[in-house]
Protein backbone atom coordinates (compact mmCIF):
# COMPACT_ATOMS: atom_id res chain seq x y z
CA UNK A 1 0.00 0.00 0.00
CA UNK A 2 1.39 3.39 -0.93
CA UNK A 3 1.64 6.13 1.68
CA UNK A 4 -0.85 8.49 -0.06
CA UNK A 5 -3.56 5.83 0.02
CA UNK A 6 -2.71 5.06 3.65
CA UNK A 7 -2.95 8.78 4.55
CA UNK A 8 -6.38 8.99 2.90
CA UNK A 9 -7.65 5.98 4.87
CA UNK A 10 -6.24 7.28 8.17
CA UNK A 11 -7.63 10.76 7.58
CA UNK A 12 -11.12 9.39 6.91
CA UNK A 13 -11.01 7.02 9.90
CA UNK A 14 -9.85 9.66 12.38
CA UNK A 15 -12.34 12.21 11.11
CA UNK A 16 -15.24 9.72 11.16
CA UNK A 17 -14.39 8.44 14.65
CA UNK A 18 -15.07 11.80 16.31
CA UNK A 19 -12.86 10.78 19.23
CA UNK A 20 -9.17 10.02 19.68
CA UNK A 21 -8.10 6.90 17.79
CA UNK A 22 -5.09 4.86 18.94
CA UNK A 23 -2.45 3.47 16.60
CA UNK A 24 -3.59 -0.04 17.58
CA UNK A 25 -7.17 0.75 16.61
CA UNK A 26 -6.02 2.23 13.29
CA UNK A 27 -3.94 -0.88 12.56
CA UNK A 28 -7.00 -2.99 13.37
CA UNK A 29 -8.89 -1.38 10.47
CA UNK A 30 -6.80 -3.34 8.01
CA UNK A 31 -7.11 -7.07 7.30
CA UNK A 32 -4.08 -9.10 8.42
CA UNK A 33 -2.88 -9.53 4.84
CA UNK A 34 -3.03 -5.80 3.99
CA UNK A 35 -2.00 -4.38 7.37
CA UNK A 36 0.74 -1.76 7.02
CA UNK A 37 3.78 -1.90 9.26
CA UNK A 38 3.46 0.17 12.46
CA UNK A 39 6.40 2.32 11.33
CA UNK A 40 4.70 3.08 7.98
CA UNK A 41 1.44 3.96 9.75
CA UNK A 42 3.28 6.30 12.13
CA UNK A 43 5.11 7.86 9.18
CA UNK A 44 1.76 8.46 7.44
CA UNK A 45 0.35 10.03 10.63
CA UNK A 46 3.40 12.31 10.96
CA UNK A 47 3.00 13.38 7.33
CA UNK A 48 -0.71 14.07 7.91
CA UNK A 49 0.17 16.16 10.97
CA UNK A 50 2.52 18.32 8.90
CA UNK A 51 0.01 18.51 6.00
CA UNK A 52 -2.53 20.13 8.35
CA UNK A 53 -0.20 22.62 10.07
CA UNK A 54 -1.45 25.61 8.07
CA UNK A 55 -5.08 24.53 7.73
CA UNK A 56 -8.28 25.21 9.68
CA UNK A 57 -8.01 21.85 11.43
CA UNK A 58 -5.02 20.05 12.88
CA UNK A 59 -4.20 16.45 13.56
CA UNK A 60 -3.10 16.15 17.17
CA UNK A 61 -1.71 13.24 19.16
CA UNK A 62 -3.39 13.28 22.58
CA UNK A 63 -3.42 10.76 25.42
CA UNK A 64 -5.83 8.27 23.78
CA UNK A 65 -4.60 8.59 20.21
CA UNK A 66 -5.01 10.90 17.22
CA UNK A 67 -7.84 13.39 16.72
CA UNK A 68 -8.63 16.33 14.47
CA UNK A 69 -9.26 19.61 16.27
CA UNK A 70 -9.40 23.29 15.50
CA UNK A 71 -6.38 25.41 16.45
CA UNK A 72 -6.84 27.68 19.49
CA UNK A 73 -6.24 30.83 17.45
CA UNK A 74 -9.52 30.16 15.58
CA UNK A 75 -11.62 29.70 18.73
CA UNK A 76 -13.09 33.22 18.45
CA UNK A 77 -14.82 32.27 15.21
CA UNK A 78 -15.62 28.64 16.02
CA UNK A 79 -17.28 29.21 19.39
CA UNK A 80 -20.22 30.89 17.66
CA UNK A 81 -21.32 27.47 16.39
CA UNK A 82 -22.40 26.39 19.87
CA UNK A 83 -24.97 28.67 21.49
CA UNK A 84 -24.64 27.18 24.98
CA UNK A 85 -21.96 28.59 27.18
CA UNK A 86 -19.05 26.52 28.34
CA UNK A 87 -19.19 25.59 32.00
CA UNK A 88 -17.47 27.94 34.39
CA UNK A 89 -15.34 26.14 36.90
CA UNK A 90 -14.85 27.39 40.43
CA UNK A 91 -11.45 28.34 41.72
CA UNK A 92 -11.60 25.35 44.12
CA UNK A 93 -12.35 23.00 41.20
CA UNK A 94 -9.43 24.35 39.13
CA UNK A 95 -7.00 24.37 42.04
CA UNK A 96 -7.92 20.81 42.99
CA UNK A 97 -7.52 19.66 39.38
CA UNK A 98 -4.13 21.40 39.11
CA UNK A 99 -2.88 19.78 42.32
CA UNK A 100 -3.96 16.33 41.15
CA UNK A 101 -2.42 16.86 37.70
CA UNK A 102 0.94 18.06 39.02
CA UNK A 103 1.29 16.03 42.23
CA UNK A 104 -0.50 12.76 41.44
CA UNK A 105 -1.29 10.41 42.96
CA UNK A 106 -2.67 12.42 45.87
CA UNK A 107 -5.26 11.95 48.58
CA UNK A 108 -7.92 14.44 49.53
CA UNK A 109 -5.83 15.16 52.65
CA UNK A 110 -2.79 15.99 50.47
CA UNK A 111 -4.90 18.42 48.44
CA UNK A 112 -6.23 20.04 51.62
CA UNK A 113 -2.67 20.39 53.00
CA UNK A 114 -1.52 22.14 49.82
CA UNK A 115 -4.59 24.37 49.44
CA UNK A 116 -4.87 25.10 53.16
CA UNK A 117 -8.64 24.62 53.13
CA UNK A 118 -11.05 21.70 53.16
CA UNK A 119 -11.84 20.13 49.79
CA UNK A 120 -15.55 19.80 49.25
CA UNK A 121 -16.72 16.28 48.41
CA UNK A 122 -18.72 17.97 45.63
CA UNK A 123 -15.49 19.14 43.99
CA UNK A 124 -14.01 15.64 44.00
CA UNK A 125 -17.31 14.20 42.75
CA UNK A 126 -17.43 16.77 39.92
CA UNK A 127 -13.90 15.81 38.83
CA UNK A 128 -14.82 12.12 38.95
CA UNK A 129 -18.07 12.74 37.03
CA UNK A 130 -16.16 14.76 34.41
CA UNK A 131 -13.88 11.67 34.11
CA UNK A 132 -10.79 13.87 34.34
CA UNK A 133 -9.79 12.20 37.63
CA UNK A 134 -10.05 8.65 38.92
CA UNK A 135 -9.26 6.79 42.13
CA UNK A 136 -6.15 4.73 41.37
CA UNK A 137 -5.73 3.02 44.72
CA UNK A 138 -5.58 3.69 48.41
CA UNK A 139 -2.76 4.95 50.60
CA UNK A 140 -1.61 2.37 53.15
CA UNK A 141 -2.36 4.51 56.21
CA UNK A 142 -5.20 4.36 58.74
CA UNK A 143 -8.48 5.04 57.00
CA UNK A 144 -6.97 4.00 53.63
CA UNK A 145 -7.85 7.22 51.75
CA UNK A 146 -8.28 7.10 47.98
CA UNK A 147 -5.40 8.18 45.78
CA UNK A 148 -6.47 10.36 42.85
CA UNK A 149 -4.79 10.76 39.46
CA UNK A 150 -5.75 12.18 36.08
CA UNK A 151 -7.19 10.09 33.25
CA UNK A 152 -6.74 9.82 29.49
CA UNK A 153 -9.91 11.94 29.17
CA UNK A 154 -8.09 14.73 31.05
CA UNK A 155 -5.22 14.54 28.55
CA UNK A 156 -7.65 14.44 25.63
CA UNK A 157 -9.69 17.41 26.87
CA UNK A 158 -6.62 19.59 27.33
CA UNK A 159 -5.00 18.37 24.06
CA UNK A 160 -2.04 16.81 25.84
CA UNK A 161 -0.18 13.68 24.79
CA UNK A 162 1.44 13.12 28.20
CA UNK A 163 1.56 14.86 31.57
CA UNK A 164 5.05 16.08 30.69
CA UNK A 165 3.35 18.41 28.17
CA UNK A 166 1.76 20.38 31.05
CA UNK A 167 3.23 23.85 31.47
CA UNK A 168 5.86 24.18 34.18
CA UNK A 169 4.27 24.37 37.62
CA UNK A 170 4.77 27.89 38.98
CA UNK A 171 6.73 28.12 42.20
CA UNK A 172 4.48 29.89 44.68
CA UNK A 173 3.98 29.78 48.41
CA UNK A 174 0.44 28.44 47.97
CA UNK A 175 -1.59 27.04 45.15
CA UNK A 176 -4.29 29.66 45.74
CA UNK A 177 -1.81 32.19 44.36
CA UNK A 178 -1.90 30.51 40.94
CA UNK A 179 -3.72 32.57 38.36
CA UNK A 180 -6.73 30.46 37.35
CA UNK A 181 -6.68 32.19 33.96
CA UNK A 182 -3.57 30.12 33.13
CA UNK A 183 -5.52 26.93 33.82
CA UNK A 184 -8.47 28.16 31.77
CA UNK A 185 -6.12 29.06 28.91
CA UNK A 186 -4.91 25.46 28.93
CA UNK A 187 -8.52 24.34 28.49
CA UNK A 188 -9.04 26.61 25.49
CA UNK A 189 -6.14 24.96 23.68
Amino acid sequence: MEIEQLKTILEAAILAAGEPVSVERLLGLFPETDRPARSLLKQALATLESDYLLRGIRLKHVGSGYIFHTPPELSGWIKGLWPEKRPRYTRAFLETLAIIAYKQPVTRGDIEAIRGVTVSPTTIKALLDQEWVQAVGQREVPGRPNLYATTKQFLDHFNLHTLEALPAFPVVSSVSAIDTQEIQQLESQ
